[in-house]
């Protein structure tokens, strides 16, 4: 394991976590975390896009990877190269996801009144995606960590495809100094061989297609709130 990994690996978004929450990536256990890793051909061109998943308190990832699919412990496209570890105290978990309101928060009544666990509220997020039609442009996998973050009522919900992207991007951890460069590595080639060849005109397309992507999904979460599944 690489040596910059190894404080990280024992700390969350708010501070440190007991030994039974230890991240172990050499076997793909990462509990309480939210996990990426590099989507083929769209994160060549865009590296900051990619496929993300969630974990189970046993470090277990769950990653909504197709139409009715949940995946369990077999992260869809390939080993996490990017986490976050995030504080169960800073969650109030909810039964229902739409019991948040944007403006007041949590009804009062309503995080944690079953006593649900973590767990518990990984499942029902799974119970419902497995009868959810798999769309890259309205119902992918962010939509699948937004909801169950929205039901673990982490930093009082809220939570869409972009700011869960934002967070990830901003805050994540790199696994290793290997992991970050298989991830940035093909962007640096294509970007370099299109620039040799293309010049201008590849960064022209290239800026294109990036607008047109974040663009959609800016649109699709903020202009037109029920385009973008949660």
């Amino acid at each position: 394991m690489e040596a910059n990994t190894d404080t990280e690996h024992v700390m969350t978004i708010e501070g440190r976590v007991s030994p039974t929450m230890q991240i172990d990536p050499r076997r793909a256990r990462f509990p309480c975390c939210i996990v990426w890793t590099p989507l083929p051909i769209i994160s060549w061109l865009v590296p900051f896009i990619g496929h993300i998943g969630i974990c189970r308190e046993d470090g277990v990832i769950l990653d909504f990877a197709g139409p009715n699919f949940v995946c369990v412990d077999n992260f869809a496209f390939g080993a996490v190269t990017r986490y976050l570890q995030i504080s169960k105290e800073k969650c109030c978990i909810s039964p229902d996801p739409s019991s948040y309101d944007s403006e007041n928060g949590y009804k009062q009544d309503t995080p944690g009144q079953d006593g649900l666990t973590w767990d518990d509220a990984l499942q029902k997020s799974t119970q419902e995606f497995q009868h959810r039609s798999y769309n890259l442009f309205t119902c992918n996998c962010h939509s699948f960590v937004a909801n169950n973050l929205n039901r673990l009522g982490f930093h009082s919900g809220g939570w869409n495809v972009v700011n869960l992207a934002t967070l990830i991007f901003l805050k994540g951890h790199w696994v290793s100094t290997a992991s970050m460069v298989r991830s940035i590595l093909p962007f640096a080639i294509v970007f370099t061989l299109g620039l040799a060849f293309g010049g201008s005109t590849f960064l022209t397309y290239l800026a294109f297609f990036t607008c047109i992507l974040v663009g959609w999904f800016l649109l699709g979460t903020y202009f037109f709130k029920n385009l973008i599944q949660l």
